[in-house]
């Protein structure tokens, strides 16, 4: 009842987030939005690891993990795994003369996961791709000694459709791929007034964007001493290939009230602007860990993006460039006694990590790095093989160095996994 409670709960809650802004920095402002961490709470928590899998958890980031999926029960049935998770992100944005505190709340997943036979699983879900959620100001001298006064805004996001496959090819040999059908509306607008003059211009840009890309992974798991495992990943996330099909209008606007006054389409099919490409770039990732099966486990990953190739043509931002990104990732678990019948907190799983992103973005001529600490726990739900976790993360991205933001945040992640007998086919003695 409890479990069936939540789920209600959850699904009520995700139609309203998925309608907000999935971010509030005005980095969201470059590119196709903030990128979004796409990862279960368990990962998020483990500095964003994919490394690590069992039989009862979704690994949203590496797709050969499905192979592990499933307790197998009489030889003949499994579980089903389902999950959901929210984040509540509260951030102190901080330039060199001001500061200013603001929240979002979002659904970070939806998915579904299940064995299909021994070795075999799949999984389905919804997630955030990314978001663009901004509001900034920018002031300048003209030539006549007046005041320009530029006004950014934008929102909107890019949400993705995946079904991810894991096999077990031979023993403790695994490979996977998720397919991702990635969708979405972003939206770009500027107000320009100058000091004294009744009228401003106005810009507006609209992208709507649709494309695929596939996450391959190859993931080894042989037994060390009988006792303890070694974990070992290679995950590509092929390159992005998004169509962009966008609109742009200019106007202008009463500066008193801001009603506008006129607003034209701009004809993009005469600077071949109409359709675009946005080409993201592939992601290689290497991982490794070592643990003892439901007690303890430590490791690290690192990622590397060619995104110096990565343009977008449509926006036209002067003042971005883009390098090589990169990530370093750190993180582990541990639990006291995880079949304790006494002291539920020997039960507990307790996570933690740390990770360092090169984001990629040149802004200003100034790279736009983010830190992060995580920290966070896994509650059972009862006897079961269900639970609730809990996570938190405390970080901080970019500078107030070259007239950037520097945010600092602290992002709570709430997140669920239930485990059931699903398809079982009933039995009547």
């Amino acid at each position: 009842m409890v479990k069936n409670l939540i789920i209600a709960v959850l699904c009520l809650t995700a139609a309203g987030v998925y309608a907000q802004n999935g971010t509030v920095s005005p980095y969201s402002y470059f590119g196709i939005g903030d990128s979004r961490s796409f990862g279960t709470v368990e990962n998020q928590m483990m500095g964003s690891l994919g490394v690590y899998a069992d039989s009862i958890h979704i690994n949203l980031k590496n797709p050969a993990a499905y192979s592990k999926l499933g307790i197998t029960l009489n030889n003949k049935t499994g579980l089903t795994t389902y999950a959901a998770g929210v984040s509540n992100r509260q951030i102190v944005l901080k330039s060199f003369t001001e500061e200013q505190s603001t929240t979002s709340t979002n659904l970070d997943y939806l998915s579904l996961g299940f064995s299909l036979g021994k070795g075999l699983g799949v999984g389905f879900g919804l997630a955030p791709f990314s978001s663009v959620g901004f509001n900034a100001t920018s002031q300048s001298t003209n030539g006549d000694n007046a005041t320009v006064t530029n006004n950014f805004s934008g929102e909107g996001g890019i949400n993705r459709v995946y079904l991810s496959v894991g096999y077990e090819i031979f023993k403790d040999f695994s490979a996977g791929v998720t397919a991702n059908f990635n969708f979405g509306k972003l939206e770009n607008e500027r107000l320009q007034s100058v000091e004294n003059v009744q009228f401003g211009t106005q810009d507006i840009r609209e992208s709507r964007v649709n494309g695929l890309d596939f996450n391959y992974a190859l993931y080894y798991t042989p037994k060390i001493k009988e006792k303890y495992t070694l974990f070992a990943s290679a995950r590509v996330n092929t390159q992005g290939n998004l169509t962009s099909e966008n609109t742009r209008r200019l106007g202008s606007y009463s500066v008193a009230d801001g009603i506008p006054i006129e607003t034209l389409d701009v004809d993009l099919d005469a600077v071949n602007l109409r359709n675009t490409e946005l080409k993201i770039p592939t992601t290689v990732t290497l991982g490794v860990g070592f643990g003892e099966d439901k007690k303890w486990f430590l490791g690290t990953e690192y990622s590397f993006q060619g995104l110096s190739s990565f343009s977008n043509d449509f926006l036209g931002v002067d003042n971005i460039a883009y390098e090589d990104a990169s990530t370093v990732s750190f993180g582990g678990f541990y639990i006291p006694d995880f079949d304790a019948f006494n002291g539920y907190f020997n039960r507990v799983t307790y996570r933690a990590g740390l990770r360092y992103d090169k984001t990629g973005m040149l802004v200003n001529n100034t790279a736009v790095n983010n830190f992060g600490i995580t920290f966070g726990v896994g509650l059972p739900l009862g006897r079961e093989l269900s639970n609730l976790n809990l996570g938190f993360e405390l970080g901080r991205r970019g500078t107030t160095s070259a007239d950037l933001i520097e945010e600092s945040y602290l992002k709570i992640n709430v997140g669920f996994s239930f485990n059931d007998l699903w398809f079982r086919k009933r039995k009547i003695n």
